[in-house]
């Protein structure tokens, strides 16, 4: 055999074997993570949550749920933080959806009722369909996390913490913040983003969600090395309730832990002029919404890349 062949053939075989070794470090880094995460959490609330099928394979949407049940409640709470997000993997631009929990809606088998009480209800199933009949919204995957898990995954994937321009001061399950820019951990941050007890309500605190979503996604590319990017996408598997693939996950950290994504694009629903508070109902105070004129807003939302 001549010299030039068995350099090349030695050469593929070097590659071959290394990207054996990146595929396993890969694999074991992954599943080690996901198993150490496990064992601190329950398992999964929503199995049989069916999810919309992807129209177009570059885009995916995934609901995002904030539990404020506790661990040891096996039924879960109400959604006390529900968002949308949507991601063009093509365009790498990643959009949010914000719906105020007081939204007033129609839930199968339950009548009129503030839309977080569909997730105590039935779960992540039955608040994708509320989201599907209400605003038009498909869902193909979702999220859900409770508190304590939130900060698990947060101070895991932001060692050094996130950096946050306070807009006031804020007290919340004892935790004082000052209005300015600070560095947040993972119980302060989520205190920041759960307050509503002023004036604004629940208008104030999804600005706030939103205003810390967009820091989460500016700060991503400095939150951990790559190499640690198997295990902490297993960890954050194992700290959420979710259904998105492990090779859709890895993909959508790493865009984002490289940095090539584009800023956050943010919606509330209901939108400006289509809603009216009403605190005469069974439920309690609530926001009585126009669904038409805020599906229209959705899908201009998504569709048109204005921001709003």
């Amino acid at each position: 055999m001549k010299l030039v062949n068995k350099i090349v053939i030695c050469t593929l075989l070097c590659i071959v074997l290394l990207f054996a070794a990146i595929g396993s470090y890969t694999v074991i880094s992954f599943h080690n993570g996901k198993k150490a995460a496990q064992s601190q959490v329950n398992p999964t609330k929503n199995k049989d949550f069916s999810g919309d099928q992807q129209t177009n394979m570059k885009e995916i949407t995934i609901m995002l749920i904030g539990d404020d049940g506790r661990e040891d409640d096996e039924d879960g709470g109400r959604a006390d933080t529900l968002m949308v997000a949507h991601y063009n993997s093509e365009t790498k631009q990643p959009k949010l959806v914000s719906i105020m929990r007081d939204s007033y809606v129609k839930i199968p088998e339950y009548g009129l009722e503030k839309i977080n009480a569909a997730y105590a209800f039935g779960g992540a199933e039955l608040t994708r369909k509320v989201l599907n009949d209400s605003f038009g919204l498909p869902i193909n995957y979702y999220i859900s996390a409770d508190f304590n898990n939130f900060i698990r995954l947060i101070n895991e994937l932001y060692p050094k913490g996130i950096e946050i321009d306070a807009e006031k001061d804020i007290n919340l399950d004892n935790v004082d913040i000052k209005k300015g820019i600070q560095v947040m951990d993972g119980n302060t941050l989520l205190q920041y983003a759960r307050f509503r007890m002023d004036e604004e309500g629940d208008f104030g605190r999804v600005r706030r969600q939103q205003q810390v979503m967009d820091a989460l996604a500016k700060q991503s590319k400095n939150a951990v090395s790559f190499l640690q990017l198997p295990k902490i996408a297993g960890e954050a598997v194992g700290y959420l309730d979710t259904n998105i693939p492990a090779d859709v996950l890895v993909d959508l950290a790493k865009d984002f832990l490289t940095g090539k994504v584009k800023n956050l694009q943010t919606l509330s629903i209901p939108v400006s002029g289509s809603w009216a508070f009403n605190d005469y109902t069974e439920a309690g105070s609530v926001l009585e919404i126009d669904e038409e004129q805020n599906q229209l807003a959705i899908h201009d939302f998504l569709n048109d890349g204005a921001k709003r």
